[in-house]
């Protein structure tokens, strides 16, 4: 492979594992957090969630699969509370 394609993969690999880390990060504070404190994230995660989809980092409907689930666990602390 040549030199420049080498790292351009490098630099894209790079930001895709930013990216599939940033979503992790907040889909993991919203369930550890309490349900004021997840409504405010809620729509951090929906952002994080739909520029991973966009850039073909997760596919569209894992991205629509993960933002029913967390909506779904929101709405699931709302009522135990």
């Amino acid at each position: 492979m040549p030199k420049k394609r080498l790292k351009q993969n490098e630099k894209r690999r790079y930001e895709n594992f930013l990216k599939k880390r940033d979503m992790k990060k907040i889909l993991k504070e919203i369930t550890s957090s309490d349900k004021k404190q997840a409504e405010k994230l809620l729509p951090k995660a929906y952002k994080t969630i739909d520029k991973a989809a966009k850039t073909n980092v997760i596919k569209k409907n894992t991205a629509s699969r993960k933002k029913s689930r967390i909506t779904k666990l929101v709405n699931q602390k709302e009522n135990a509370k």
